[in-house]
């Protein structure tokens, strides 16, 4: 091992700590040393230790209860934590598990035990230190590899735009340079999925929440698509409540939730058919919108893994489908503290129900909620 390590030992008695310190000496740990677990979340961010030997019997705090508290933080639960008691019974080492505990290591300690122990917990904590820097290498990459499609994407938006002007290029097919254009637009679509779900997911994204007349977003929202449906000789139908609503959200995530609602509704909907779009104010200030289409039902055991990446609810000929439009409106909507689901339409087809708080947060609200939804 060539990095030195940093061993926490959380112990009542300074006696143990001795003992302790004494038998790890060889091997060159930083050792630290604690009394009591009250405050140890903060203690941890000071410290910053690869393993915790924890006692189990301390006054104040014991240690099941301290590592519970360690185990419940995100940024703390990989630390291991060996747990060093004097109790035998089996009930009470299950406790220690139970609570997150990763080994045990029973009193009086002995030497060669300790150490294996020891050394085997932190060949883990190396393994998932590696782990972890190799997932978000991956990430890194991948966002850049994304990112780096726009350029080429753009062009070919734009070459495809001007070939289609008047007079430029007359012999050409405008069906083959419509396809161009539809296939960079989809390209383009979920090019800006992965990046907001790579942001969402990560933690790194900080919701923009603005107060918007939630009537005025979905009329401009259908408006985007009135073109779209007129081509399959779809009808696009709004039905709203009489009273106006302001509510508090991030307009780009919600924009792009409904953008990819009503491209599926549009996508899988047959011809000569109605998609609607209705909004709802429920009770406990809650607002319902409801997207509804007239597409193959989706069965009841793919309802809910179509929200995750690349599950698709039917495959269909012809169809353009790469799963990850409704995996994105789940983590949008999740994001707002919201949540979306799909039933059944009982005249034939879907219906994907959003359903968001209407809470009027101040600017500190917004900012608490900016970090909580940072922290997870």
């Amino acid at each position: 091992m060539n990095k030195q390590y940093s061993l926490l030992i959380i112990d009542d008695d300074p006696n143990n700590f001795d003992v302790i310190e004494g038998l790890l000496y060889k091997y060159n740990y930083s050792l630290y040393y604690l009394t009591s677990g009250i405050g140890i979340l903060e203690q941890l961010a000071m410290i910053k230790p690869d393993l915790i030997l924890l006692d189990v019997m301390m006054p104040d705090l014991n240690g099941i209860e301290v590592c519970k508290i360690i185990k419940a933080d995100q940024r703390w639960k990989s630390i291991p934590i060996i747990m060093v008691t004097a109790l035998e019974e089996k009930k009470d080492l299950a406790l220690c598990l139970d609570a997150g505990a990763d080994d045990f290591i029973s009193k009086p300690v002995n030497s060669i035990e300790l150490s294996a122990r020891v050394n085997s917990m932190l060949r883990i904590k190396q393994q998932y230190d590696f782990l972890q820097e190799s997932l978000m290498l991956r990430q890194e990459m991948t966002n850049i590899i994304i990112h780096d499609l726009r350029n080429p994407l753009a062009n070919i938006l734009l070459c495809a735009g001007i070939l289609k002007m008047p007079n430029i290029s007359p012999n050409i097919s405008t069906a083959k340079i419509d396809e161009i254009i539809t296939s960079s637009q989809v390209l383009n679509n979920q090019i800006d999925n992965l990046l907001q779900m790579a942001k969402i997911q990560s933690g790194k994204i900080i919701l923009d929440y603005e107060l918007t007349n939630i009537n005025q977003f979905l009329i401009t929202s259908i408006d985007d698509f009135k073109t779209i449906a007129q081509s399959k000789n779809i009808e696009l139908l709004l039905n709203l409540p009489s009273d106006d609503i302001t509510v508090y959200f991030d307009r780009q995530i919600m924009k792009r939730v409904l953008d990819n609602l009503l491209s599926n509704a549009i996508k899988f909907s047959p011809k000569n058919s109605n998609v609607i779009c209705q909004l709802n104010y429920l009770e406990s200030d809650t607002i319902q919108i409801k997207i509804i289409d007239t597409a193959i039902p989706i069965p009841d055991e793919k309802k809910e893994v179509i929200f995750e990446k690349y599950q698709i609810g039917l495959p269909l000929k012809g169809v353009k489908q790469i799963g990850l439009g409704l995996a994105f409106c789940k983590l949008g909507i999740e994001a707002h503290h919201g949540i979306i689901r799909v039933e059944n339409n009982p005249d034939g087809g879907n219906i994907f129900i959003i359903e968001l708080s209407l809470g009027q947060h101040n600017m500190d609200d917004r900012l608490t909620i900016s970090k909580t939804f940072n922290h997870h």
